[in-house]
């Protein structure tokens, strides 16, 4: 297979694979810890009341990002051609403009938006082009 083509698809796999991990822990942590009065298909119900809402309810989302990026950067990084690390870290890029059209979109407070963004994205980019690039490919085309 075509070496860019290859990478483009290791991306892809990457993403959707992350995006998986990403909306399970949401969903998870929704019914781990449901946030009492919330209607999480209401925009105006999380602008009311993620203001007043203790750290712990911050955690379930945070971890949804951090290890959906983690794993969405492993998995392109194992598939890649070849720039593994570079597979890994566009997969972290990709995360991080949700992240921040994520901000935008739904109210958080500053603290956990900053943290998100620095934190949750490109160093699991990092880490999972790291960890993926070192696991290498047992996928041969």
């Amino acid at each position: 297979m075509n070496p860019i083509l290859k990478n483009i698809l290791a991306v892809i796999a990457g993403c959707l694979l992350g995006g998986m991990v990403n909306i399970g822990l949401i969903e998870l942590g929704h019914k781990l810890m449901p946030v009492p009065g919330l209607d999480v298909n209401d925009m105006e119900s999380y602008a009311a009341i993620f203001p007043t809402l203790d750290v712990k309810y911050f955690l379930f989302p945070f971890l949804a990002h951090a290890l959906g990026t983690l794993i969405g950067a492993i998995v392109a990084a194992r598939l890649a051609a070849n720039n593994k690390m570079k597979m890994g870290l566009i997969v972290g890029v990709f995360f991080l403009l949700g992240g921040i059209a994520a901000s935008y979109m739904i109210p958080a407070p500053t603290w956990f938006i900053v943290a998100d963004l620095v934190l949750a994205y490109i160093p699991m980019g990092w880490l999972g082009g790291k960890l993926g690039a070192s696991m290498g490919s047992r996928i041969t085309a």
